[in-house]
């Protein structure tokens, strides 16, 4: 619907858009291209689908500014659903994803409330993550593995609080350096970056 009638939003907004330059707009939706495909991976969540409902949206609403401020934190990054899924893509070519699945997982688990949940949900987690030569173990030392094994008798949402923050520590220090150093991440930043330059230059 158009609007003639002067002070129009509608037509103001139009004008705004106009006087964006082209690359601007295409470097947004390839961005959002790019983050859309992320989304409607297949893969995240396939393997947790037993032991945790947690389901990330397919729906993108995170901004080309959400992308920059994954860079500031990991924090920022894991509040980030697209960001999440952004990180478990890179993840995947690092043959490393089993480490976000468990945090993911831990984090679903926590809110279970039903205490018979609790413990089969608590069992599935650690065969699947946490055991000797689990499918997919991941990387924690025996203390900790051991820790975590006691913990099942009395299954509490807080029995996977120690392996949790291992491995959250594991992929801040370790993974989440060279996420931020890859080329994918590069490329998307670049791209909100120069678009939120050439839209603050044109306003």
């Amino acid at each position: 619907m158009s609007c003639w009638m002067p002070g129009c939003p509608a037509l103001s907004m139009c004008r705004g858009l106009a006087t964006l330059p082209i690359t601007c707009l295409e470097r947004a939706k390839d961005l959002k291209t790019r983050l859309g495909i992320l989304l409607h991976k297949p893969e995240l969540g396939h393997r947790i689908g037993t032991s945790s409902k947690l389901q990330l949206s397919s729906r993108w609403r995170d901004s080309s500014r959400d992308v920059l401020e994954w860079r500031e934190s990991f924090d920022q990054l894991l509040k980030s659903k697209s960001g999440v899924t952004a990180f478990h893509t890179f993840l995947k070519t690092e043959f490393s994803e089993e480490n976000l699945d468990f945090w993911l997982a831990c984090e679903d688990f926590k809110k279970t409330r039903s205490k018979t949940k609790l413990a089969s949900k608590a069992n599935r987690i650690f065969e699947e993550f946490v055991q000797s030569e689990a499918p997919r173990e991941v990387n924690i030392d025996h203390e900790t593995r051991e820790i975590t094994r006691k913990n099942l008798s009395g299954a509490t949402s807080t029995c996977f609080n120690e392996a949790q923050a291992k491995t959250r520590t594991l992929m801040e220090k370790d993974s989440y350096p060279r996420f931020l150093k890859s080329a994918s991440y590069q490329d998307m930043t670049k791209q909100a970056t120069s678009c939120g330059i050439s839209k603050r230059s044109h306003t």
